[in-house]
């Protein structure tokens, strides 16, 4: 298990989507977060799966793939052909996990859950051990550029004990608010994972900056 930075495409330039990728990877970024959002499950539309598509063909990176989505099942293959690696979907969005977690399995894919800040860890407990990875989301899922919400920290400090005990190499990603000021307390917490959006891309000239500055508290 090794920390990884995803900056999230949603926050990117989407005039210049490849720009702004190809900068971040170029500068060290392993991996880029797709926010998949249905306006049903979220309030608000982002994109699908022909961007990840344009984008894969030239990238090398890691794409994570996050479904706000209702009915996230129908959208699991329609990903993998566009190029994903990983997926996760909401616990709130559908009744029967354990078989949509290995539906994305069968498609050799990662497959995992994210939680929102409100949801107990109860409802992902059982399925640790079925998991590739929990997303914790530490602000309300639908809007880039919010605040990380304080008790998202103990939440991600709990669910690491909960996999420690269970001796399992969990990845923990964590996803809302993430920037250079908080990011310390966050790893220290557990995480390491990290979803970063308008820390990274909101000013076009920083990118690399930006990047460089996240890898030094994850790559130590």
């Amino acid at each position: 298990m090794r920390n990884r930075l995803s900056p999230s495409v949603l926050a990117a330039d989407f005039g210049a989507l490849r720009e702004d990728l190809r900068t971040a990877e170029e500068a060290g970024a392993e991996s880029f977060h797709f926010d998949i959002m249905d306006g049903h499950f979220v309030p608000n539309i982002s994109y699908g799966a022909s961007i990840v598509s344009a984008l894969r063909k030239d990238s090398r990176a890691f794409f994570d793939v996050h479904l706000m989505v209702e009915n996230p099942d129908f959208y699991f293959p329609i990903f993998k052909k566009a190029g994903a690696d990983r997926i996760c979907f909401h616990v709130e969005a559908t009744p029967h996990l354990d078989r949509s977690l290995n539906a994305i399995k069968e498609l050799d894919m990662e497959a995992g859950l994210a939680v929102n800040p409100a949801t107990s860890l109860s409802t992902v407990e059982e399925l640790l051990p079925v998991c590739s990875y929990i997303l914790l989301m530490s602000v309300n899922p639908g809007f880039g550029g919010q605040k990380f919400i304080p008790y998202s920290l103990d939440k991600l400090r709990r669910l690491r004990e909960m996999a420690e005990e269970r001796d399992l190499e969990l990845e923990i990603g964590v996803d809302g608010g993430i920037g250079l000021e908080n990011i310390a307390s966050v790893l220290d917490a557990g995480a390491n994972f990290i979803i970063a959006g308008s820390s990274v891309f909101s000013e076009k000239d920083k990118i690399t900056e930006k990047v460089e500055a996240f890898n030094r508290f994850i790559k130590p």
